[in-house]
This record gives structure tokens, C-alpha cells and sequence, in this order.
């Protein structure tokens, strides 16, 4: 989360650099827009007292070493200590007179599209060292969010299974070692949390990332395209479902499955294999079939404009059907012309805003893990310490992971509506 910043503590002396020529580096060009703005960070303020605090003479000090200090104490102790704190619970939205975390706004969120008879479930996966702190943060704001919202949570928590750890390399492809000299092994990425996914009991699941969330004046806002993607879901599953009780009858006739043809084919944009239509009638109904009973997902695709995150894109898969999938950029191969140029015009991402349905036609939940997509593993740019590393990730929750699911693009609009 703060890797650029680590590396600008560990590369950059305000003794012996002009802070100025270091941001001119083509690499620091984030660097260079944290700086800009690090004054409208909703944590900005309490940095800035901390500092002075550990500083007596800070206000002498040179501009540049005062911004050296300044982003110390924001990661480190004495001071806010931001690095050791999960995304969820580093201060994200400033208002007038307190700050919020994201964990806190995705309460208000809830509120608006997840709540069943006055209650809504919410469930965070989180690192069990950060679990109590979550926990404490609830207990901390439980009353006043529940008292705005006239709503009960219900909040649950489940870790990444230690058994999904991949061993972490250099940049020299050699295993990586801790300060004291350790092998590290790290999460295989949020792939692994599909597992996580398998074991909730749910008909329907609303998937996001933490920090995808807007302030609490917009919550209504965001809910009503919420509730359009689950319209989207269970409009699809109804039809899903009735296709398959349908093709239970001996009697189907064959417009009967040319309708349902159709209906996977336009409304689900999945493409047979080439021998589909040569294949015996009994063999196409199993295919249909088998197409049809699956799990369901509706992905909300917000207009490209810069942002990182996976991309929309139809797929040839392995067994030679085709499919809509997200593909991250650690996905596509820069050495191949196409493929790159394909990703440079992609007009939409995926901002991880997800609803799935996790039961078959006969209300058993699937077994998530059947349809996993291994290939499609990865090796993603992390750091410990502030040193970088190279890390074996999972197939990703919403690409691999989700790789064999029925998948519809929704478009919707940009969180900074």
C-alpha cells in the first residue's frame, strides 16, 4: 500500500538531494502527486502534529527534510504508524469534524443495499494480526453508525488460509530473506480467498474491495446501482434456473433448445466450442447444461479513464469455448503486439464490484473451487521492509478464481460521481 513511499525513505537524503530533482525522475511520478496533494490527505493534519512533536526545531528544518519527516511519521512509530495498519482502517474520508476509515463507510453502504429485515451481514477477510483492530474499530463506531442508519450489523471475519502462502523471491529470482535472515513466505494473493467465498452460507454475495467506497452522503447513490446489478444477477439466474428444469424433460423439443441456445449465447456471451453444432443432440444438451449449472456473477465496468484494475475482455479458453473474463495487466503478455493492443484500447475496468450467486437451480451452493482456472497464476511486484520482492500469486478472486463462471459486463458509473 505504501511501497513508494518506503522506497523514498530508504533511496532519498534531504542532506545530501534536492527533493525537487528526485521527483523530476520519470519513476517518481506518483511520488511527485503524493507530494502535491499530501495536504488534502484526511491524515495529513495529525502527521503534521505528530511531527512537530518529535521535532521540536521542525518548523527550521529544511522544506525537504520536513516532508522526509513527515512521511516517516506517517508510516512509522512514534507517529501515526500507517504501515502497520490494513487499507481498511488508515483514516480515508476527512470531514469537518472527524475522519472516517473505509471500513466504517462500508457500513453506511450496506445499510442501503444489504440490509434483510433490519439487519445487514457484512464479512471481511482481514490478516488475523489486524483482526482485533477491526473489531475494536466496530466497537468504537457501532452506536453512532447504527443510530444514523436505524440498522444492526452483522459483522463476521475469516483469514486467508496459511496453507495458500507462496515463498517470496528477489530480483535476482533468488529465494527472499527478512532482516533476520528468514525464508518469507507471503499470502498467495486474494485468489486464495475463494475458499474464504466457499464457506459462506449466502444466496446472493456482493463482492468489493475495501477501499472501493464513497463518503456517506453518496451511499444512497451507490445503492441504487447496486441493487441494478442484483436485479441484473437474479433476472439471469431465474432464467438460468428455468432452462435447466427444462431440459430435465425428455420431451424438449429442439426450439425449445435452440431458445436456450440463444439465451446463452446473447444474454450470457458465451461462444460453444466449433463442434458444438456437429455434436449429437444428446451431447449438446449435456453441454447446455453443463454451461447453464454453474455460478453466476454480474460485474459492474466503470468508463477506463487511467485508473488501474482489471479490464472486460472475451477470452478463447482452453477447451475452445469462449468467455467474458477480467484480466489484470499482469495477465497480458507486453511481448505480444496484439495483445497489447488490445489492452491499450480497453474502454472500461473492473473497479471490483461484484454480485454473484452461489447456488444451483436445486438451492445447493456450488463448490466455488471446481471452477478455478489454475493456468492463470501470476508473479506480482510486492515489498517487506521496504525492500521489493517478487510474489507467486493465485488466480485472482474475480479472474482465475472465478475463470469457469457465467459472467455479465453491466456498465456503471464512476465512484466519483
Amino acid at each position: 500500500m505504501f511501497k513508494a513511499l518506503h522506497l523514498f525513505l530508504d533511496k532519498f537524503d534531504p542532506q545530501k538531494e534536492d527533493l525537487e530533482n528526485y521527483l523530476s525522475q520519470s519513476e517518481n511520478s506518483n511520488l511527485k502527486a503524493f507530494f502535491n496533494n499530501i495536504e488534502k490527505l484526511p491524515f495529513y493534519e495529525s502527521a503534521l502534529n505528530y511531527a512537530k512533536e518529535i521535532e521540536p526545531e521542525f518548523d527550521s528544518l529544511s522544506e525537504d527534510a520536513r516532508k522526509y519527516l513527515l512521511v516517516k511519521t506517517m508510516l512509522f512509530s512514534p507517529g501515526l504508524d500507517l504501515s502497520n495498519y490494513p487499507k481498511g482502517l488508515v483514516p480515508f474520508h476527512n470531514y469537518k469534524d472527524y475522519v472516517a476509515t473505509a471500513f466504517e463507510e462500508h457500513l453506511y453502504e450496506a445499510a442501503e443495499y444489504a440490509e434483510v429485515n433490519g439487519v445487514a451481514k457484512l464479512h471481511f477477510t482481514v490478516s488475523p494480526d489486524h483482526q482485533e483492530k477491526f473489531e475494536a474499530e466496530f466497537e468504537k463506531i457501532r452506536s453512532e453508525v447504527e443510530k444514523k442508519t436505524q440498522i444492526t450489523f452483522d459483522i463476521t471475519y475469516s483469514h486467508q488460509d496459511p496453507k495458500t502462502d507462496t515463498i517470496a523471491a528477489n530480483d535476482k529470482n533468488e529465494p527472499f530473506r527478512t532482516e533476520d535472515d528468514q525464508l518469507f513466505f507471503r499470502p498467495g494473493g486474494h485468489g486464495a480467498l475463494i475458499e474464504n467465498l466457499n464457506k459462506q452460507d449466502a444466496d446472493v454475495a456482493f463482492i468489493k474491495n475495501i477501499d472501493n467506497v464513497v463518503v456517506a452522503l453518496r451511499a444512497k447513490e451507490v445503492a441504487k446501482y447496486k441493487k441494478m446489478l442484483a436485479g441484473k444477477l437474479l433476472q439471469l439466474q431465474e432464467e438460468c434456473f428455468l432452462h435447466l428444469n427444462a431440459l430435465e424433460n425428455e420431451e424438449i423439443t429442439d426450439e425449445e433448445i435452440a431458445e436456450i441456445e440463444k439465451f446463452i449465447r446473447e444474454e450470457l456471451f458465451t461462444a460453444f466450442a466449433k463442434d458444438f453444432n456437429s455434436a449429437s443432440r444428446e451431447e449438446r444438451i449435456n453441454r447446455i447444461r453443463e454451461r447453464l449449472n454453474r455460478p453466476l456473477r454480474v460485474c459492474g465496468m466503470v468508463k477506463n479513464e487511467g485508473e488501474p484494475g482489471g479490464g472486460p475482455f472475451l477470452v478463447n479458453m482452453q477447451n475452445g469455448t469462449k468467455s467474458l473474463q477480467i484480466i489484470e495487466g499482469a495477465q497480458i503478455d507486453e511481448k505480444n503486439p496484439q495483445q497489447k493492443e488490445i489492452a491499450q484500447k480497453a474502454t472500461h475496468f473492473n473497479p471490483v464490484d461484484l454480485v454473484c450467486g452461489l447456488r444451483d437451480n436445486t438451492g445447493d451452493t456450488f463448490d466455488l473451487t471446481n471452477y478455478v482456472d489454475p493456468s492463470t497464476s501470476f508473479v506480482a511486484n510486492k515489498t517487506k521492509d521496504g525492500k521489493p520482492l517478487k510474489a507467486l500469486e493465485l488466480p485472482g478472486l474475480w479472474n482465475g478464481a472465478m475463470a469457469q463462471w457465467n459472467t455479465v459486463f453491466v456498465e456503471v458509473l464512476s465512484r466519483d460521481f
